[in-house]
């Protein structure tokens, strides 16, 4: 990227407590500006322009915005594009102010812009009206974003969605912390480079200096926060003596350096500016829209952004005691907005107040909107037993709720390419799939049986998994001729087990206790039938990696799981079947084992049904592109209204 010129110094009094300026930084570039035909009104053919502005850019005037290389031109203080105004003759009398996307006027202008060269190109021949796309300036906020850190499925949203809205013409920045522990993981952040860029983050008590590192990948602004409290062994929540102590504080960092990002980095030549749509991800980002009501917006700054708060695990909070209020750099009064009570079931003793903050909380309360991961969760999280505590909050605000099914990488979750498993194979040809699930067997040393049913289990041993219900259900499963694998890691006593089951069942199970992204893909590959017994689950991506691969899900009706398996029907569409998997309901033993139970019988007995099952789960449109244009429309809707403040 271009060497960054050093900004200059905001003084103490300055409410965004940084070295940053608040408007684009004075380049002295070289604007160039592309062409876009527009539609023609009353006879004049209106149209952008090309225009190269040698020497310096200052102060008022003409600035340039820039995605991708191309730029427009825009009025310093309107922020709008020049266009050109012609008459009959074709002879240009003007020049139209056209005003950019959320803004409804048109100002006409006749004054001419010195320069020193200047093109301009139209379209005369073509009649036909062409729409201005909306695009916007979005601002992923989030504490893992896949490839560079990811522990679960929100690394993953984050890692993806930014890609697919930056190839539907949004400029896209993604805000990550620099994660360092000294292992070979740190060659993820490799290709990001030092912006020079560095802002002072009052809170805690103290000064804390914020660098940003930056890469640009895949069309997005991959930015990355620097600062020591990144810097240490385990994940990006803790190690294996459980949660950081200064998770708070170092989320706070994560979260006020957010908002400095798009007013000091000029990326590509050109700050994203204050007109942003940020999108906060889980409790972690959960102080991005209260900062925007609190500390920016009072000073006439991000008055025209815009937060949406997008919730992958509402259990997740970010509840700490009330006095750590003072640390998250807020003004005094603003502590309603985060206060939080805790029943008095709740409390540890008698003279417990049961008074907290709670970030996400105050995320819900300051957001211009609310996201969830499906539409299944969005209905739950407002109800007490899906709520947490936050559901009247949530049913209070219903009207700005949405829910969005996630979508995956189907470049990397593609059974026709994948490069992690032995043999490929496609909807069109599944041979491959029985060679996969003898490699399986194969590797794991289960007896190659490729006519036995095989069960696989992927995801986190903990209670939200239900990995209870399977444990007790286990042994009853087993007397089945069946074989069954699980991955994953987690609690102790459910490690423990895993191992314990292997040693007892050991024509049968395999445990893989830990997590291996390859074995992950050759499992999903090689099952016959993925088991995902979930107490909740807001969205779920391994349900959609087993019907990309033509393996049957069998799931708790819950959540996304809900919405993105239809349980099997063999007598609907005139016989032919419809649905992909089973979801099973209440959450028990033995309504789990019923479901599995009419899962093995129909792959044993009913081969044709049971091949059209897996076409259906793979004929399922589950890439991006589709989650991105609900998104879009997500966006339109938080820029109707005014801003929240407060």
């Amino acid at each position: 990227m271009d060497t960054l010129r050093p900004p200059p110094v905001f003084s103490s009094k300055s409410p965004l407590n940084c070295r940053g300026p608040t408007s684009p930084l004075n380049l002295g570039l070289i604007g160039q500006l592309g062409f876009t035909s527009l539609p023609k009104q009353k006879g004049k053919s209106i149209l952008s322009f090309t225009l190269s502005v040698k020497g310096s850019i200052n102060g008022g005037g003409i600035r340039g915005s820039s995605q991708d290389g191309a730029s427009t031109v825009e009025d310093d203080k309107e922020g709008l594009l020049l266009g050109a105004e012609r008459d009959f003759s074709g002879s240009v009398v003007g020049f139209n102010l056209i005003p950019q996307a959320g803004d409804e006027k048109v100002i006409v202008s006749h004054d001419t812009a010195a320069t020193d060269e200047e093109e301009v190109s139209e379209d005369i021949e073509s009649e036909e009206e062409i729409p201005i796309k909306v695009t916007h300036n979005i601002v992923f906020v989030t504490a893992e974003a896949g490839p560079y850190s990811k522990t679960g499925g929100l690394g993953d949203v984050c890692g993806s969605l930014p890609i697919a809205l930056a190839a539907r013409g949004h400029r896209v920045m993604v805000v990550s912390p620099r994660y360092l522990n000294g292992g070979p993981s740190d060659k993820k952040f490799s290709g990001a480079t030092d912006t020079e860029c560095r802002v002072k983050i009052y809170c805690s008590g103290g000064v804390q200096d914020v660098a940003f590192f930056h890469e640009y990948r895949a069309g997005v602004d991959w930015v990355f926060v620097d600062h020591p409290s990144y810097h240490r062994p385990g994940n990006p929540y803790g190690d294996p003596f459980g949660a950081f102590g200064d998770n708070q504080f170092r989320f706070t960092l994560l979260c006020h350096a957010a908002c400095e990002a798009p007013l000091v980095l000029p990326l590509g030549g050109f700050t994203y500016g204050e007109k942003c749509l940020f999108l906060a991800n889980d409790w972690h980002a959960g102080l991005v829209p209260v900062l925007l009501a609190a500390k920016y917006r009072p000073h006439g700054v991000y008055k025209d952004a815009r937060s949406i708060i997008v919730i992958h695990n509402l259990a997740h909070q970010g509840v700490e005691p009330a006095a750590t209020y003072n640390n998250l750099g807020l003004p005094p009064e603003w502590y309603g907005a985060l206060g939080w009570v805790f029943p008095t079931w709740a409390r540890t003793h008698a003279l417990d107040t049961g008074e907290a903050v709670n970030v996400l909380k105050g995320a819900l309360v300051t957001a211009d909107r609310i996201l969830t991961v499906s539409q299944g969760y969005s209905w739950e999280i407002t109800t007490p037993e899906g709520g947490y505590g936050l559901n009247e909050l949530l049913t209070s605000r219903k009207i700005v709720l949405n829910g969005i099914t996630n979508g995956i990488d189907v470049t990397e979750w593609d059974p026709s390419s994948d490069a992690n498993i032995p043999s490929h194979y496609s909807i069109d040809d599944l041979s491959g799939k029985v060679e996969c699930k003898i490699a399986l067997q194969k590797e794991l040393g289960l007896p190659v049986r490729p006519e036995c049913p095989l069960i696989g289990f992927i995801g986190r041993l903990d209670y939200q998994k239900g990995i209870d219900i399977i444990l007790s259900a286990t042994p009853e499963l087993l007397q089945d001729d069946v074989q069954f694998v699980m991955l994953g890691s987690g609690e102790k006593q459910y490690e423990d087990w895993m191992r314990a089951a292997e040693s007892s069942f050991r024509d049968k199970f395999r445990g893989w206790v830990g997590f291996n992204v390859p074995i992950s893909h050759r499992i999903t590959a090689g099952c016959d039938i993925l088991l995902m017994p979930s107490r909740f689950e807001p969205c779920g991506l391994n349900q959609l990696y087993a019907m990309r691969y033509g393996t049957v899900p069998v799931v708790h009706g819950t959540g996304g799981l809900r919405d993105t398996v239809k349980t099997f029907n063999p007598y609907a569409n005139e016989g032919s079947g419809e649905g992909t998997g089973w979801a099973f309901t209440p959450l028990t033993r033995e309504s789990m084992l019923a479901a599995l139970s009419v899962a093995i019988a129909t792959y044993r007995d009913h081969k044709l049904s049971w091949e059209r099952l897996m076409k259906r789960g793979m004929e399922r449109e589950c890439s991006w592109d589709n989650a991105a244009v609900q998104y879009e429309q997500v966006f339109e809707w938080a820029f109707m209204d005014a801003p929240y403040v407060g």
